[in-house]
């Protein structure tokens, strides 16, 4: 779909799954896939994983798919790839994501993930950089994401809409990437409104009421993924320490920095653990 063309999501009448089902309809045709199994939303740092999962059947740019934009951070590829694994799944990597600051609502933060849905796919692999609010992490370092506080003051469920989070990132995935790194550590993921970075004061809040990660993306989409009935694992990259914690300012090049240098490592580490869902 053209940017010069309003968004349908933009229409406060539209049906947002109406949409996705159309979003779906578009990626089967483009790709010639007619179902997907596992969709993944790669965030800062983690774009090389697409290469390396299996063999790219169909690449596409977002916007010719009902409700995508363009991505307005570096670091976001602007595409969607249709992947076939070597044990024959078909895995959808979304490298466009609309984040909350953007301004464009919740309906467009979500559609990736309600399309994914609508594809097939029954896991959605969420992944972001973030900052780390614990000491003993270092820049450069995949943690995986055991829950999340969601500081947006916002939700993707409208109306009478009641959805429960209890298991939102599910154990068994986590499992699963524990079999194939033992080493991962796992925390609570924060998402903040953003753009601006969070005060010293408020990441010690995070810190206080359980968070573990901030940053601002995620809890929104986790939130629908589970409203889809997938089910969901998330990855955060820890691009820097979060304010405060480390006492030098922090810089959107810094976290760029960051996923270039970490990247070779967390996606050999994601596509493994694609491998073995």
């Amino acid at each position: 779909m053209s940017e010069t063309h309003s968004n349908p999501l933009d229409d406060p009448n539209a049906n947002p799954f109406e949409v996705a089902a159309d979003a779906a309809a578009d990626i089967a045709r483009l790709t010639g896939v007619e179902k997907h199994d596992i969709a993944l939303t790669l965030g800062s740092g983690w774009g090389k994983a697409a290469d390396i999962i299996g063999e790219t059947t169909a690449t596409i740019p977002a916007t010719e798919v009902t409700g995508f934009s363009k991505p307005a951070l570096e670091g976001h590829v602007g595409t969607l790839r249709s992947i076939r694994t070597p044990d024959g799944k078909n895995v959808l990597v979304i490298g466009a994501r609309t984040h909350y600051y953007e301004g464009h609502g919740v309906r467009r933060v979500v559609h990736s993930v309600r399309t994914a849905a609508a594809t097939g796919a029954k896991i959605m692999v969420l992944t972001n950089g973030a900052g780390g609010v614990r000491e003993t992490w270092t820049p450069g370092q995949p943690v995986l994401i055991s829950d999340h506080i969601n500081l947006t003051a916002d939700s993707p469920l409208e109306g009478a809409t009641f959805i429960d989070l209890t298991d939102l990132y599910s154990p068994r995935l986590r499992d699963i990437a524990r079999s194939v790194d033992p080493s991962l550590d796992e925390g609570v993921y924060t998402q903040f409104r953003g753009p601006h970075y969070e005060t010293p004061a408020e990441v010690q809040m995070a810190k206080h009421i359980g968070g573990h990660i901030v940053g601002m993306s995620t809890a929104l989409e986790a939130i629908a993924a589970r409203e889809a009935g997938m089910e969901i694992l998330g990855f955060s990259l820890i691009t820097n320490l979060a304010a405060g914690i480390q006492k030098t300012p922090l810089s959107h090049a810094e976290v760029i920095e960051a996923g270039r240098e970490a990247e070779p490592v967390i996606s050999a580490l994601l596509a493994r653990v694609v491998e073995a869902l």
